[in-house]
């Protein structure tokens, strides 16, 4: 190979077209569905339609005597094979202190049926459409019983109880902070302001839905499972070490290409303990495929948290305390993600930006008969930087302070870093002024006067909003494994146990071992997605890049210092004198070389390879300064976001046009759940009344003109090697609470008064119209 002198063009801070991208826009990918196998089976489920039930009994036998069904599986069965059910949360007290408690969840229901959707009944068939025909044939007898998924409903005196060993339905508790500084704040507090705020409930919708293929081997008893996910190892370890008892190296799981996750495809789901026991039972291949109905039923939803929300004031407008009261809806399971999110990862950036003191938070997780809630893009905090934007755009209305003032006059200053919060985190480094102050400007704030003139000429009524926020990133698994090989027939192949899922992080990888290796990215292969290849905690929590990136660095630093200890020995020269650059290893101040793939393949071996395990310091604090401005039709109460622009420090950055990408595409996340997004049980029967996509309202290209996206990269931050801060849910996190604030603006602007503040997400046109009349 000769020395390539263009590789610097591939390698990190240049927008590099997606490696990708080549086969997915040519139908070459790989998703679950893609992948079949010989004798390959088809599972269908058969769900409860009732939110709460007791299941009397269960005939099967007309759906086995049908033409083609080889098994009907209930919770029964697997009960009695000795299927154990899922983990649920787990070293979170009950609000009194008592353990925190859930019901069990087994795979599928047994004896009683906790939402509508849960699955209580699986069908093994040699087609698709024979499983579909014998799960009309199952009949079940139900036991009606009380439901309740309203949050005040099920913390009512009296409520039904999800579970009677919970007389209450709190599943657990937390209180942070000091209570008793907070209220002696509050008293002498010259302004205080309170919200009432709702987070809804919102179903994640990737593009492909969760897929499951297992298959068995009677010689290895290994259980192969390919399947839609971002986190194939704790896919593996859940259901080696808590369902099916067997050691974890009798499973194996694979991801191909994964049309999407947004935090839906972390963890193990019952449906896919089912079809590996199916598999294992059956010794036959046997895939699931979800329909978009179940996704909606029984996949994780988000959010769900009703919240009263305070500040106290002094006369300058400085925050003195902050109190929060919260009621999350973690539905039928409390699952230790849905709880640990609403209870203490989105309560570590509740202060944010802001140089809060004292904080009392008083937050609580509720059993109601709704699909438990878990991991969507940013996991608690969205919910909680909405809540601390709304009140600071309340206190700035009630003390008469400009809103980007009374920001101003409460951010954390860069000679206070490294900050510890209130919450305890540690903040490594920020300038958050600097932030907004830039995306003031790229929003030109102090024209809107003009334009909002310009939109009342035409009939319209313009708003603008703001959020000045940070995030945490990491979810606090800072070590990463990554393995390296150099082969002689002139690649390098890097594997690493995160998951790619649309956000492109192979070719951040690929672009940062271009930096170290000097050679052009078609060089290099990023595999990831085998648990026999490498394990580790896998994407979620904005992590891939900050820890796994920061891995792939270290480990192709590693390789090249051991390839250059070989050249040594290749060119009978001291190591202190090998030069090494685009592939080729040089004595210094001579012309003798050997390029790198050549060095390769004179080992025994042919290749050079490097095992790698590295960690970084801690999270990242990623950050940034969002400006939105809307109109309203006010005959109609119709929104239209009528420009959108941001300033957003993701520390250094690798690519530019991902992480552009990955800004807005997370921008429109959060504009859905402001303007449209809301999944909605019936109070009384506890059923969902939009489980599809003709019914669920997701946001639409139509619905903004586009974005102005800026990157500071002036700030790095200091806990791991590359500088750089994670970006994945960043923009989901800043769109909810600008584009809520512009609305609130236009509509307080009209006239509406204390009924712009009052209104709650989604802000639809008949909540809009509503306020603005007065109806």
């Amino acid at each position: 190979m000769s020395k390539d002198a263009n590789y610097g063009r591939f390698g990190s801070g240049h927008a590099v077209r997606r490696i990708e991208d080549p086969a997915l826009v040519s139908g070459a990918g790989r998703f679950a569905d893609d992948v079949s196998l010989d004798g390959q089976t088809h599972l269908i489920f058969l769900r409860s339609p009732y939110a709460h039930a007791r299941i009397a009994s269960i005939d099967v036998s007309a759906a086995l005597a049908m033409p083609g069904v080889l098994a009907v599986i209930t919770g029964a069965d697997l009960v009695a094979a000795g299927v154990r059910p899922l983990p649920v949360s787990a070293g979170f007290p009950r609000p009194d202190g008592s353990p925190g408690a859930s019901p069990p969840r087994h795979v599928l229901a047994h004896e009683i049926a906790r939402f509508a959707g849960e699955a209580v009944a699986a069908i093994v068939a040699e087609t698709r459409d024979q499983a579909r025909d014998a799960r009309d044939a199952v009949f079940v007898d139900y036991e009606d019983l009380p439901a309740v998924v309203d949050l005040r409903d099920a913390t009512a005196e009296g409520a039904p109880l999800i579970w009677p060993e919970i007389p209450d339905n709190f599943a657990a508790g937390m209180r942070h902070g000091d209570a008793a500084k907070a209220e002696a704040a509050f008293a002498s507090a010259a302004h205080r302001v309170s919200l009432e705020l709702e987070n809804q409930r919102l179903a994640p919708s990737p593009m492909e839905t969760r897929g499951v293929l297992a298959s068995f081997d009677p010689a290895t008893e290994r259980i192969d499972i390919r399947l839609s996910s971002q986190m194939p190892t704790a896919v593996r370890n859940t259901l080696a070490d808590d369902v099916l008892g067997i050691p974890k190296e009798r499973i194996r799981v694979t991801v191909g290409d994964v049309g999407g996750g947004f935090g839906m495809k972390t963890g193990v789901y019952p449906e896919d303990a089912v079809v590996a026991w199916a598999a294992r039972s059956l010794q036959r291949p046997v895939k699931w495929i979800a329909e978009r109905s179940d996704d909606f039923l029984a996949a994780v939803h988000g959010r769900d948290v009703l919240s009263t929300a305070e500040l106290a004031l002094d006369a300058n407008g400085r925050v003195l305390a902050m109190r929060v009261k919260s009621l999350a809806n973690v539905g039928a399971y409390a699952t230790a993600t849905g709880v640990a999110i609403q209870l203490l990862i989105g309560p570590w950036v509740a202060t944010s930006i802001y140089d809060i003191p004292v904080i009392d938070f008083d937050l609580r997780a509720v059993l109601t008969n709704c699909a438990p809630t878990g991991a969507y893009r940013g996991a608690g905090r969205p919910e909680n930087i909405y809540i601390v934007e709304r009140l600071m755009d309340a206190a700035a209305a009630k003390t008469g302070i400009d809103r980007t003032e009374i920001r101003r006059r409460n951010m954390i200053r860069p000679a206070q870093m490294p900050y510890k919060n209130a919450m305890g985190q540690t903040y490594d480094s920020g300038s958050f002024e600097s932030v907004m102050d830039q995306g003031l400007a790229l929003a030109e704030w102090t024209g809107f006067a003009a334009r909002e003139a310009q939109s009342r000429a035409r009939g319209r009524l313009r708003g603008l909003g703001l959020a000045t926020f940070l995030e945490w990133t990491g979810g606090n698994a800072f070590e990463e494994r990554v393995t390296v090989q150099v082969s002689g027939d002139g690649y390098i192949e890097i594997f690493s146990a995160t998951q790619a899922m649309g956000q492109g992080i192979a070719t951040s990888y690929a672009q940062l071992a271009v930096d170290v290796f000097g050679v052009s990215i078609d060089r290099i292969r990023i595999v990831q997605g085998d648990t026999d290849r490498g394990t580790g905690f896998g994407s979620a929590g904005s992590r891939s890049l900050f820890t796994g990136g920061s891995a792939v660095q270290v480990a192709s630093r590693k390789t090249v210092d051991k390839a250059t200890d070989l050249a040594a020995d290749a060119l009978e020269a001291a190591p202190g004198d090998i030069e090494y650059e685009a592939g080729v290893f040089r004595i210094a101040g001579t012309d003798r070389s050997i390029e790198l793939f050549e060095l390769a393949k004179r080992q025994p071996d042919r290749q050079v390879f490097i095992d790698s395990t590295s960690s970084v310091e801690g999270p990242s604090w990623p950050n940034g300064c969002h400006v939105c401005e809307v109109e309203i039709d006010p005959d109609t109460g119709v929104v239209e976001v009528a420009s959108y622009a941001s300033v957003n420090d993701v520390g250094r950055v690798v690519n530019p046009m991902i992480v552009r990408g990955q800004l807005d595409g997370g921008a429109v996340q959060g504009l859905g759940q402001a303007l449209c997004e809301h999944l909605v049980y019936d109070r009384e029967s506890g059923q969902p009344l939009n489980a599809s996509f003709l019914d669920y309202a997701m946001p639409r290209a139509d619905m903004v003109k586009g974005f102005r996206t800026e990157l500071d990269q002036s700030t790095p931050c200091l806990t791991n090697p590359l500088g750089v801060k994670g970006v994945g849910e960043l923009g989901t996190i800043g769109a909810t609470p600008a584009v809520v604030n512009a609305v609130i603006d236009a509509v307080a602007r009209a006239g509406a008064g204390e009924r712009a503040y009052a209104m709650q997400m989604p802000l639809t046109p008949e909540k809009v119209w509503r306020a603005l009349s007065g109806a």
